[in-house]
Order: structure tokens, then C-alpha cells, then sequence
């Protein structure tokens, strides 16, 4: 545990303790402190056993019967189902590494949108908006054009195909 960790005691009667602030507090004072990035870690007093992880799935339990679950239903029979698997360590490592990810690529995100939203002048935001699509739009662009080129051009060929068979039948009706 670092000096930075706050501390927070779970009591036999099952309140939770913040020392940092001297006061008990609740499930969603958790999660406040989970959603502003704060490290901590609880503590049963009896015990002494860290119990971070039971007091974060009471969190989450707590959220999941609210009105708008993360986890549907198959999704937590299928997490139920690796436990005890051979390949529950790399389910776990997967699912940690995919948040992760997914949260870097969220911060990018907002990243993004706050510098374009911070700049006073709406017009220098959508510009700067553009210049992230213009090669993209650019390269689509070329894309159609090329294929619309390569279809024009096999259309003709078809034509001339068609046109060469229906000769072909004209001289050999001609011919009899």
C-alpha cells in the first residue's frame, strides 16, 4: 500500500469509514471515489483483510440493478462459467486489457472534443474537425472514382462481348 492510498475501514456493522475524511460513508461514496480516479483500499477492521474487490462487486451490484445494466444476463453466465476453467486468468487478463483500451481510446476522444469545443470561434472548431476527415474522405473519393471507372470500362467490354455474340448469331442465321 502507498502513502497515497486513502484508507477506509468496514465495520462489523457493516458501515464503511473513510480516515481520510473521518466520516462513514456509502456504496455510491465509492463509486464517486472510483469515477474521480482516487486510489484507496478497505479494510475489515475485525480482520485486517483488504476487501477492495468485495466492496467494488457490492458497487457494481449495487449499479446492475439500476435501470440501465452493463452486464445482460448471458454475459454474467458466461463470466460464472470460467470460473474454476483453465482459461480463466486469460479471461481476466482480456477483459482488463480491453477496458483499458477502451478507456484510452475514450479519454482520446474527449481529448479531441474538448480542444475542438475550447476554441471560441465555431468555424476554427469545424475547420479543425475537417482537416481530421479531408484524407479520409479523399481516399474514399478516389476509391469510387476508380471503381466507377473499372465498372464503366466492364460494362463496355460487356457490350462489346454482347455485340460480337449477337453478330455471331446474325451470320450464322444469314448463313443457313
Amino acid at each position: 500500500m502507498s502513502e497515497n492510498t486513502r484508507i477506509i475501514k468496514k465495520y462489523p456493522n457493516r458501515r464503511l469509514y473513510d480516515t481520510e475524511v473521518s466520516r462513514y460513508i456509502t456504496l455510491e461514496n465509492i463509486r464517486q471515489l472510483v469515477i474521480r480516479g482516487e486510489h484507496f483500499t478497505v479494510i475489515d477492521k475485525r480482520s485486517g483483510d483488504d476487501i477492495t474487490r468485495s466492496i467494488l462487486l457490492q458497487v457494481i451490484s449495487e449499479q446492475e440493478e439500476g435501470g440501465d445494466p452493463i452486464f445482460r444476463t448471458e454475459v454474467l453466465r458466461n463470466i460464472i462459467r470460467f470460473y474454476g476453467d483453465s482459461m480463466q486468468s486469460t479471461v481476466s487478463s482480456y477483459l482488463e486489457l480491453s477496458l483499458e483500451f477502451f478507456s484510452e481510446q475514450q479519454q482520446q476522444f474527449k481529448d479531441r472534443m474538448r480542444r475542438l469545443l475550447d476554441v471560441n470561434n465555431p468555424l476554427t472548431a469545424l475547420r479543425e474537425l475537417s482537416q481530421y476527415q479531408v484524407p479520409i474522405w479523399r481516399t474514399v473519393r478516389r476509391e469510387f472514382l476508380a471503381n466507377l471507372k473499372r465498372k464503366e470500362k466492364d460494362d463496355a467490354s460487356a457490350q462489346v462481348i454482347e455485340s460480337d455474340a449477337d453478330n455471331s448469331d446474325q451470320d450464322k442465321q444469314s448463313g443457313q
